[in-house]
């Protein structure tokens, strides 16, 4: 079966019950941590802190975490949450001057790099970056808010990638991120995606084991049908 990475995303958890709720979401099958930052320009939201995910670093010491900056410029925030204990850090090409400097500057504290897309921004800058990446993002909703639906769209996008990453024969996990849940892991996974954020359809279920549970079976569906093709 290939592989399929689920992230809860704390953005739609308990924030009152933080610690209960990561515990729970990962207990119940999540594999990494996905750690949204916002700071009001960038998109209009504000969210986390590196304080925020140092305490959660120290509380589950070997969980991948997966850094988001929606952040305007990018730069000054990758060494503070960097130092905090992120393990990819994702970045949205438009929010830097120096793409290249950028990269470079999340590879030189040890970093994986991902760049994450708007649903309408161009795959143009994946020309210059593809073979320096360890992840790439699809979102598929604006960003900003979570709760929002996916945006069919991206399934081209998706597909652009995937067939982009195979071409090439690189170890890149592509990422979708904005409105998964089980009515549509399965068909999100057909495109390409192998890296699943998941938000609202997981803290927003009673039931965070039988959620999980649920989009694993519909992902082993189209782990059969790849077998076929």
């Amino acid at each position: 079966m290939k592989n399929y990475f689920l992230a809860p995303s704390i953005l739609s958890a308990d924030f009152i019950r933080l610690g209960e709720e990561i515990n729970e979401s990962l207990s119940s099958g999540g594999d990494v941590i996905h750690f949204d930052v916002m700071d009001g320009h960038y998109v209009e939201n504000l969210t986390f802190g590196p304080a925020i995910l140092k305490s959660i670093r120290n509380f589950k010491m070997d969980v991948p975490i997966d850094v988001h900056l929606m952040t305007y410029p990018v730069d000054k925030f990758i060494p503070m949450f960097a130092d905090a204990g992120a393990t990819f850090i994702t970045f949205h090409p438009e929010a830097t001057n120096h793409l290249d400097h950028t990269i470079n500057l999340i590879k030189s504290y040890g970093c994986k790099v991902g760049l994450s897309f708007n649903p309408t921004t161009s795959l143009d800058y994946l020309d210059y970056t593809l073979d320096r990446l360890d992840i790439i993002v699809l979102m598929s909703v604006n960003p900003g808010f979570g709760g929002q639906n996916f945006i069919p769209f991206v399934l081209k996008k998706l597909s652009f990638v995937r067939n982009l990453i195979e071409k090439n024969k690189l170890n890149i996990l592509l990422a979708v991120d904005g409105g998964v849940k089980v009515e549509n892991i399965g068909k999100i996974a057909r495109y390409g995606a192998d890296f699943f954020v998941i938000g609202t359809s997981l803290f927003g279920s009673k039931n965070y084991k039988l959620a999980i549970s649920l989009m694993r079976k519909e992902l082993e569906k189209v782990s059969i049908i790849r077998k076929k093709i």
